[in-house]
């Protein structure tokens, strides 16, 4: 069998948990035999091809006089608008973004129609634009190519898989890794929010990576339950091994990973925090990560009174996520939405107890986890005290977890889609 996959990241080219998921699969699915052809945006030239064919969309050129791509672009204008969106940062800090001009300069009344398009792959300026001519790519790449299934990942990419299939006939599959219900709360962007219906309306069928997300998809977007399935993620055995850090501290060391933005439930970290160090004063604290959060998140910290034990590093990736994991006792997902939540699996795999939110779909598949309502700070504290400061609790979570974390393998979650996939064709 041979996929035509569509994504918007690829290792090591990341900023969240999609490249990484995207990755795995894909890995899983070549042992499953199937063949994948992989485009993205722009591609780096260091990602790893030995279970793919990664596709560059910006070395791609089209004949802009060709009928089915003029005839295909008059059916998604609607996707033709200008906006200044970055999916994962909140106005707060694009302000920021833009007053350090770290964005990139696309003019917006640059024209649509070009014989080659140049993309950054990244979440900048004009999104949206860049989105509608990866679209128009996705009908070229589809034209020449030889495969049996179109398969896109998140609403960055199902304006793609549509052009794809409406000039090859070839059946559709989205992923949806994330709603925009999830991303913005009720509060939503209502061009993304189009895209991601269509998408999935045009879908012969949608994976989604939880029933959390299953139920947000049937009830906020009208989708028929019946093409609709759940293929939970996976993580990648380490590769290497857990060193040994000083700590530099001797007090215990909880930890937060994610994006400070309102779908990860930063806030219900710090009060949580707050609570702790009221009653033991040998614990420090660690937020990792950025978002439009941040400035809010340690303002709040110092209203609190907590910051000389409290510590905010900014984005990590690579080996300074896993130096973290080395250096904490907990790790702490306290998510309002979260659609799945791999970083829980990553830090089990690092032998470090977690407490995650209910509203996570993690939480579906995970049994040596603790599991708290996201607004429940007391129950939260009494999680992450109970694993600080019970010595027989810490270390049943820490075996059982490793030993959980480990069964679960993107083999599986490959097995589970190729079925998805073959249900078509029956």
């Amino acid at each position: 069998m041979k996929v035509l996959m569509f994504g918007w990241e690829f290792p090591p080219h990341i900023t969240g948990g999609l490249g990484t998921a995207c990755y795995g699969l894909t890995k899983g699915l070549a042992k499953q035999n199937v063949d994948v052809i992989f485009v993205v945006p722009k591609a780096y030239g260091d990602e790893d091809q030995s279970a793919v064919r990664l596709v560059n969309a910006s070395d791609l050129i089209i004949d802009t006089a060709d009928t089915d791509y003029q005839e295909f672009w008059k059916k998604i204008t609607y996707m033709e608008i200008g906006s200044n969106l970055i999916p994962y940062v909140g106005p707060e800090e694009f302000k920021r973004y833009a007053e350090e001009n770290k964005l990139d300069e696309v003019t917006l009344d640059e024209k649509v129609y070009r014989t080659k398009f140049t993309f950054s792959g990244k979440y900048g300026k004009d999104l949206l634009a860049e989105v509608s001519r990866y679209a128009l790519i996705g009908a070229g790449v589809a034209q020449k190519s030889d495969f049996d299934i179109i398969h896109a990942h998140d609403w960055l990419t199902y304006p793609a898989g549509i052009a794809a299939k409406k000039v090859t006939g070839k059946p559709l599959v989205v992923h949806m890794h994330a709603t925009e219900f999830d991303r913005s709360g009720e509060n939503v962007n209502q061009e993304v929010y189009e895209i991601e219906k269509k998408g999935m309306e045009e879908a012969d069928r949608v994976i989604t990576v939880s029933n959390f997300t299953r139920a947000i998809v049937i009830e906020k977007y009208g989708i028929n339950p019946d093409k609709i399935f759940t293929v939970h993620n996976a993580v990648d055995p380490s590769d290497t091994e857990v060193g040994e850090y000083q700590r530099h501290v001797k007090e215990k060391v909880v930890t937060f990973l994610g994006r400070l933005t309102f779908q990860k439930g930063p806030e219900y970290f710090i009060e949580a925090a707050a609570m702790i160090l009221k009653r033991d004063k040998n614990v420090r604290f660690v937020m990792a990560g950025t978002g439009d959060m941040m400035n809010k998140m340690i303002k709040r910290a110092a209203q609190l009174h907590i910051s000389s034990n409290f510590h905010f590093t900014g984005f990590l990736k690579g080996s300074d996520v896993d130096k973290m994991f080395a250096l904490s006792d907990v790790f702490v997902m306290p998510s309002v939405s979260e659609p799945f939540g791999i970083v829980p699996l990553e830090a089990m795999r690092s032998n470090v107890p977690v407490v995650i939110s209910k509203q996570s779909g993690v939480s579906e598949i995970l049994k040596h986890a603790l599991k708290v309502d996201f607004w429940d700070i007391n129950g939260l504290a009494d999680a992450i005290w109970g694993l600080l400061h019970y010595d027989s609790l810490y270390k049943m979570f820490i075996k059982y977890g490793k030993t959980e974390v480990d069964n679960l393998k993107w083999d599986n979650a490959a097995f589970k889609v190729t079925e998805v996939y073959n249900s078509l064709f029956k």
